[in-house]
């Protein structure tokens, strides 16, 4: 692993104790230019690791509370008229910045809950008819309850196909959660973490993971998978060639993030289910996501030699 990135990697690991997996597949998914989904319940760390990500990177941060009477000129921004000269201003919104943690995401009507849809696909926004570029890099962190609790909306297919991973921090071990208790408040270890990278630093690792190789062979091998996905009788329907797209710039992100620029089959398998589940769909409209048939497909294709 990149010196720079391994340090990342340590610092996060020191807040978010416990959890190495999810943190390397959250810093994947930044490498990659994706979005990042974490569903889990209250208080399980998912608002501390969007914080601690954004301070470790060196990136701008900005938190939206996502609540039912939230309206999509609160996330965009909207225009002011100013009596002075007669004219409209527009006040950028906080999804003006590098890194937006939208909190509890499901708690917001589908009608906001679409206002992050152009910025995750476009990386603009558009008011008034006038469209805007976001800061770069630009990534999303949302959270989102599990979404049989109350209040929640559940997100569509077409939102959730813009996240690039999904991943569940869940409950903690018992000796790890000894050591939360025994530790500093997390706030304060937030504020001391020191800046590892900055924008500059990351955009040209993004460059370096679009350079990553990948032999016929292994693009043979993620096709396969793909189409398992779509002869399966488990789902409603299978993976998109933008579910592929998005599985083949995990992979190269995570071999990059392993000291490599080529990728490999274990590339491949180490991010399948948090890229794949959550574009799953079973029969009754629910995500596949942590089911077993979605793991049983990497044991029942074939990995090349």
């Amino acid at each position: 692993m990149h010196q720079q990135l391994e340090t990342v990697v340590n610092q996060l690991n020191e807040i978010i104790l416990g959890k190495k997996d999810q943190i390397k597949l959250a810093l994947v998914c930044l490498l990659a230019k994706g979005h990042l989904l974490i569903e889990d319940l209250p208080g399980m760390g998912k608002t501390t690791l969007a914080h601690a990500l954004a301070k470790v990177l060196g990136l701008d941060f900005q938190r939206i509370q996502f609540t039912s009477d939230l309206l999509p000129a609160d996330i965009i921004g909207s225009a002011i008229y100013r009596r002075s000269d007669e004219t409209f201003k527009f006040h950028q919104g906080p999804i003006f910045t590098q890194v937006i943690l939208a909190d509890e995401v499901n708690r917001a009507t589908p009608k906001s809950q679409s206002a992050l849809l152009e910025a995750m696909e476009e990386y603009q926004v558009t008011s008034e008819g006038v469209s805007r570029k976001l800061p770069e890099p630009f990534f999303v962190i949302a959270t989102q309850n599990p979404f049989h609790q109350i209040g929640t909306y559940p997100l569509p297919e077409s939102q959730l196909d813009r996240f690039l991973i999904r991943i569940s921090l869940g409950y903690p071990a018992q000796e790890v959660e000894r050591l939360l208790f025994k530790g500093q408040e997390t706030r304060i270890q937030i504020e001391a973490l020191q800046s590892v990278l900055n924008a500059e630093k990351l955009l040209a690792f993004q460059r370096e993971v679009e350079a990553v190789t990948v032999t016929d062979t292994l693009l043979d091998y993620l096709q396969a998978l793909v189409a398992a996905t779509r002869n399966s009788t488990q789902w409603s329907h299978g993976l998109s060639p933008r579910g592929g797209l998005a599985l083949l710039k995990a992979a190269k992100a995570w071999a990059l993030l392993e000291g490599r620029d080529f990728v490999v089959p274990e590339d491949i398998q180490a991010v399948w289910e948090p890229v794949a589940s959550h574009r799953l769909m079973n029969q009754t409209g629910t995500s596949a996501a942590g089911s077993s048939p979605v793991l049983a497909i990497l044991e029942s294709t074939e990995i090349p030699r």
